[in-house]
């Protein structure tokens, strides 16, 4: 994989985990009756900012994808109207405070869990043991294994996915013995 697309892949999962995070702790605010001001996606400049009709939360996506948060109306962040008081996070329960800040994580979790309940149902495909790069002076460089062959078998038995060639072949690289690899090139 290329260092572009592996830094994409890298910022495009931490979006997804950051904005999983701050949804938590956006939706159990809405839900425990605190008047949520500003979700933010990101910090830095601001790339796009709206507002839907009738909610009072600014929507952000920052410029940079490595964090976020979520702003709620608070007594210690500045002047509160007293029509507004009974919205604002300090004045909420303990137990309603508490399951604000925990959501977070909370939603972390069960995502966790969705995405690897995901994987499980819609499976990950298995990779074809063709042969990479090549070190020189490697094992696979003295026993004459070139890039781009593909092995089909080791010691006979077929190996039509990677994990059944490292299955076939640790026993023989731990007794240190010859083992028979055959490739289609």
């Amino acid at each position: 994989m290329s260092t572009p697309v592996m830094i994409l892949s890298f910022l495009l999962a931490i979006t997804i985990l950051v904005a999983v995070h701050e949804f938590g702790h956006f939706w159990v605010a809405r839900r425990v009756g605190v008047r949520v001001l500003r979700f933010s996606i990101g910090f830095g400049k601001p790339l796009l900012r709206w507002r839907r009709k009738g909610d009072p939360t600014e929507y952000i996506i920052a410029a940079i994808p490595l964090g976020g948060y979520v702003k709620m109306l608070d007594e210690r962040e500045g002047e509160v109207s007293e029509a507004d008081l009974p919205f604002a996070f300090n004045r909420k329960p303990l137990l309603a405070r508490v399951a604000v800040v925990f959501a977070g994580p909370l939603f972390n979790f069960l995502f966790a869990i969705f995405a690897f309940w995901l994987m499980f149902m819609v499976g990950v495909s298995d990779v074809r043991p063709v042969i990479g790069k090549i070190s020189p002076d490697s094992p696979a460089a003295v026993a004459g294994l070139q890039e781009g062959e593909e092995i089909v078998a080791v010691n006979g038995k077929p190996t039509p996915i990677w994990q059944v060639v490292m299955d076939s072949l640790a026993p023989s690289l731990l007794e240190r013995q010859i083992t028979e690899i055959t490739v289609r090139r």
